[in-house]
């Protein structure tokens, strides 16, 4: 399990730093002579490798659906360890121009495209080894692995915070976090090269081809979708919790960068803990009731605790909320991870997951950019809770859809 989530650990690392770094990002290779203008552009940019995973999980999905999923892990460890560099050694506009967003542009689309089969393969790999009635808790630590990195880059964050003033950290001190995750590359490689083929997938007679596997993705569009829908309530929220709340914390509630990268820490251990509870209770219950009870959960709550919030802005406040917010994240993304897996079609079950995730991300990735237009736009602080309001919503009907008949319903309850 280690060796699986490792890759999985430097994408979301290397997402959740440049969401913790963005005002900086945008001051560096996006200046204009507004704010608002050069933030959205740097967040617009982040969105933008979201846009490369569904291409990513086509083609890197059923490259592992046919080769396996050892080989399809390497492959995906390779190319984010070059979008991460490119990101981390372009020079300023300053220095080079127009040059210097294009490059960070091409590095954020390479680490997309590299992330959107990453997730699936590695959810796959995990409940193709879990013991029997446990595959909701193996699987959780796909999401568990992230927020250690969420953890990680927090810590990161804050001791830069400390040792450097916020001049030199706009300067160049942004970049260490990213040079560092460059650092752990190699490691991650080391780790992963000992890895096993899946005995399931070994067994497997027929390994099918490009065009199979395009064709089960048409005939099965609407298991396709209908996990989209799933997903983009774990997407939005995710991002709304982790990458935006150091830019929101900061910008919007006007609390200092140390206050919102303590609470980004205590997201993420709060995450780890919930994730493998709520997967081992799905093992036990079935997904369907866990599913249902948290998006019911998110559409009711996620906007009046975000206009609690934003009514008088402090640490407390903002610790409270964002916990509370983890908890319904956590405990409905540790029981979707497994049903995404379990409702896929065996035989391209890498390919139908990674689309669905992918598509779901092109959306739930720009929570960043689209929080902050709402907020400009409607001059509503608290806007960014009817957008998580609007995912739970999304999350609510794919359930529905997905466990409509009482044998959907049971399938899984012992899986």
């Amino acid at each position: 399990m280690f060796r699986v989530v490792s890759g999985n650990f430097l994408e979301m690392y290397d997402f959740m730093v440049y969401g913790y770094y963005a005002s900086a990002i945008a001051k560096t290779y996006f200046p204009s002579g507004s704010d608002f203008a050069s933030l959205m552009l740097s967040l617009s940019v982040f969105g933008a490798g979201f846009l490369m995973r569904p291409l990513g999980a086509i083609v890197l999905g059923a490259y592992i659906d046919h080769h396996g999923r050892r080989k399809g892990l390497m492959l995906t460890l390779g190319l984010m360890a070059v979008g991460t560099l490119t990101v981390a050694a372009i020079p300023g506009y300053s220095t080079i121009g127009m040059l210097a967003p294009a490059l960070v542009l091409l590095g954020r689309l390479l680490q997309g495209f590299s992330a959107g089969v990453e997730l699936g393969g590695v959810s796959v790999y995990l409940s193709e080894i879990a013991t029997k009635g446990n595959k909701g808790f193996y699987c959780s630590w796909q999401s568990g692995s992230q927020q250690v990195a969420v953890v990680f880059a927090a810590l990161i964050g804050v001791f830069l915070n400390q040792l450097l003033p916020a001049e030199q950290m706009g300067a160049w001190g942004w970049r260490v976090p990213f040079l560092i995750g460059c650092l752990i590359v190699p490691f991650l490689f080391l780790i992963r090269r000992s890895l096993q083929e899946t005995e399931e997938f070994a067994k497997r007679k027929h390994r099918p081809s490009m065009g199979e596997i395009m064709k089960s993705m048409l005939e099965n569009w609407g298991i396709v979708l209908g996990g989209m829908g799933m997903v983009i309530m774990t997407t939005v929220s995710f991002y709304m919790i982790t990458a935006y709340t150091p830019t929101f914390g900061k910008e919007v509630l006007k609390l200092s960068s140390l206050d919102a990268l303590v609470v980004t820490v205590c997201i993420g251990l709060s995450n780890l803990v919930w994730l493998p509870l709520a997967g081992a209770v799905s093992d036990r219950v079935g997904r369907r009731p866990v599913l249902l009870v948290f998006t019911i959960l998110t559409i009711l709550t996620a906007y009046p605790a975000v206009q609690w919030l934003v009514s008088d802005p402090s640490f407390a406040r903002l610790l409270v909320v964002e916990l509370w917010l983890s908890f319904l994240y956590a405990s409905y993304n540790g029981a979707m991870v497994v049903a995404l897996t379990e409702v896929m079609p065996v035989e391209v079950r890498t390919a139908g997951f990674s689309l669905a995730y992918s598509l779901a991300t092109t959306i739930g990735g720009f929570t960043p950019a689209i929080s902050t237009l709402l907020i400009h736009t409607t001059g509503n602080k608290a806007a960014p809770g009817l957008w998580l309001g609007l995912a739970g919503i999304c999350g609510l009907i794919a359930t529905l859809m997905l466990y409509r008949t009482p044998e959907s319903r049971n399938q899984y309850r012992a899986a």
